[in-house]
């Protein structure tokens, strides 16, 4: 196992951010911890780049204890935490040699780990990072994170804030990245990018709701979910939410996501009554489960 974490808590002025946390990533995998803002991600990574030290727990990364083996852990590892985090008076070529200097390596040992990334920024090497576009700092982030050939990468949050293409490029690249045998661990509040990741936990307050792979969670859920469409949005999740037997209404897309607590239920019963509440234009329809109605039942 390239990680391994046992009942790690975390507390700040008695308010706990992680409470008994326990889960595994194999080697190779691209593992995803899925939840909002506050559910405790960024807590996770920190304490096992051993940049905090847990109240509880025990935890393993790359075969090297937290605690006692932070040095051979901190050799071993990538981390790209949430903020952009480089020198931003320095140049894209200078931060990378910096940081390469650092692991006493430099760009050309392990230009082919970064190059299909690196290749992409390599017409602004001359730029200060601080002049760079969200993505193009992502990926030099990326770049440095990757400069001395980890066995484990840590992303956090490593997408937010970017635009749709340059997140599917990111994707792409850690696709690459896996395929060259380096375990990934990556953060994301964004629940349509964990059908992406070959297992995911599904984290919220500080606990882990479930883990597995996105398609078995999917598929383990039972409830029938309905999109539901009317002219007066904001009303239409009003009047959802007085229904005598709704389960669950929430806004999806251009859509109310909207479950029954009956296993009866009949959708024209449900028409009737937002046409008594003189909606018009409803539309009603059978919807698929995705992750993020999992992690809402959940």
């Amino acid at each position: 196992m390239s990680i391994q974490v046992q009942n790690i808590s975390k507390s700040y002025n008695k308010i706990k951010a992680i409470d008994a946390i326990s889960f595994e990533v194999n080697d190779g995998e691209l593992f995803g911890l899925i939840g909002p803002d506050g559910a405790g991600k960024t807590t996770i990574f920190r304490i096992l780049t051993t940049l905090l030290l847990a109240n509880e727990g025990s935890a393993s990364v790359a075969g090297f204890d937290i605690v006692k083996d932070y040095k051979a852990i901190r050799n071993s590892v990538g981390y790209m935490p949430g903020k952009f985090s480089l020198y931003q008076d320095l140049s894209v070529e200078e931060n990378l040699k910096f940081f390469a200097a650092i692991f006493g390596t430099t760009i050309e040992e392990n230009y082919d780990l970064i190059k299909d990334i690196y290749i992409q920024i390599e017409p602004y090497k001359t730029r200060r990072a601080r002049a760079l576009s969200g993505g193009m700092k992502q990926k030099l982030a990326l770049c440095c994170a990757l400069i001395h050939k980890p066995k484990v990468l840590f992303l956090d949050e490593p997408t937010t804030g970017v635009d749709p293409v340059s997140r599917k490029e990111f994707w792409e690249m850690l696709k690459r990245l896996q395929q060259k045998g380096i375990t990934i661990l990556v953060s994301t509040p964004y629940m349509d990018e964990a059908a992406l990741c070959d297992r995911i936990a599904l984290i919220q307050k500080g606990s882990i709701l479930k883990i597995d792979e996105p398609r078995n969670i999917i598929k383990d859920y039972q409830k029938i979910i309905y999109d539901v469409k009317a002219k007066n949005r904001h009303q239409l999740i009003l009047d959802l939410k007085k229904y005598p037997s709704q389960y669950s209404v929430f806004a999806f897309g251009e859509y109310i996501h909207y479950i029954d607590k009956n296993e009866d239920f009949n959708a024209a019963d449900l028409d009737n009554y937002l046409k008594k509440q003189l909606h018009t234009e409803i539309e009603i329809r059978i919807s698929n489960p995705t992750i993020e109605d999992v992690f809402m039942d959940l």
